[in-house]
């Protein structure tokens, strides 16, 4: 007697194998590899320009590619750069567009604004009007890796762009709501000075509690308007996890700059308003990080993220539904 058949199994034919079900696509838009080498070889030139900056400027001398009426400028260059090195260093582990686009978007504006800045005050460089041999050959190093990075930067975005992503991944630590107007409010304020340092210089340049000249406020400017981009961008990304490595650079960058303004404090206007303010801006950046960091490890402990595909791990394990 003929055995019965399930009708829901389709029947073997030989030599013809059988369907086998299309694996899972993952969530996201690819982190390309491209992307990736970006950011870690901007990260260890950020590690040595930054540092030598920094450690100049803490010695009361002046480096950099244009003559500064103070060492603090250079210093809090080289400060930002230093700051932001370990979390760049992060984002070679990084799977997905959306946990790199948060520090990779801002480290754009800084690439693009300091070339933009070095070009249109060309005249200003040491590689133009000469100086210390020393000075000078830094400014064309400056100059030339600035390009370079800058071309790379555009063919990683478009490269970026052209990736295929898969399915929208979902967010899973949002942001608490209680943080997210003082996030609007810090990352406001680094936006706003960050514009009009850029744009008048000579106008807002009065807002900075130390001497500056044109291309040390703006300068100054192109770093304020990617660290309020990064911040806002945070805060519309609303997802702690693809925020890591930012909320890694905010305290660093905020630590590094604490340092030089220490140092350096007989120089600084303390008691004025844009003194204060600085001060706030700097700990705003400090308790941002730190907050968030906290947030990230307690959402973490209960259900961690499988990084890449934006599910529980316990999820994921299972196959999820």
């Amino acid at each position: 007697m003929a055995e019965p058949t399930d009708s829901a199994t389709p029947a073997a034919t030989p030599g013809v194998p059988l369907p086998h079900a299309l694996p899972e696509a993952p969530s996201g838009r690819p982190l390309s590899a491209g992307t990736a080498i970006l950011a870690v070889a901007v990260a260890v030139i950020n590690l040595l320009v930054g540092g030598v900056l920094t450690v100049v400027a803490l010695t009361g001398h002046v480096l950099g590619a244009w003559p500064s009426p103070d060492p603090l400028s250079p210093g809090l260059l080289g400060a930002a750069m230093l700051g932001t090195a370990p979390a760049l260093f992060t984002l070679g582990r990084a799977t997905t567009w959306q946990q790199a686009r948060t520090l990779v978007l801002p480290l754009v504006v800084v690439l693009a604004g300091l070339f933009t800045v070095s070009l249109l005050n060309a005249h200003r460089l040491y590689i133009a009007h000469g100086g210390p041999v020393i000075s000078v050959l830094f400014s064309l190093g400056w100059l030339f890796t600035l390009g370079l990075l800058c071309v790379a930067a555009v063919i990683c975005l478009a490269g970026q762009a052209v990736t295929r992503s898969g399915p929208a991944a979902p967010r899973t630590a949002p942001l608490p709501g209680w943080a997210k107007p003082s996030l609007a409010v810090l990352g406001s304020s680094w936006l706003g000075i960050g514009a009009g340092l850029l744009v008048r210089p000579g106008f807002w340049a009065d807002f900075v509690p130390w001497q500056t000249n044109r291309v040390d406020a703006q300068a100054l400017g192109v770093w304020a308007l990617a660290l309020g981009a990064g911040v806002l961008g945070s805060l519309a990304e609303d997802d702690l996890d693809r925020t890591r490595p930012a909320l890694l650079s905010l305290p660093g960058t905020a630590l590094a700059m604490t340092l030089v303004l220490a140092v350096r404090a007989a120089h600084v206007h303390w008691s004025s308003g844009p003194g204060l303010s600085l001060i706030v801006m700097v700990a705003g950046l400090l308790a941002a990080g730190a907050s968030g960091r906290l947030l990230l490890r307690g959402t973490a402990a209960p259900g961690e993220v499988t990084r890449g595909t934006g599910r529980p791990r316990s999820e994921a394990a299972g196959g999820g539904s």
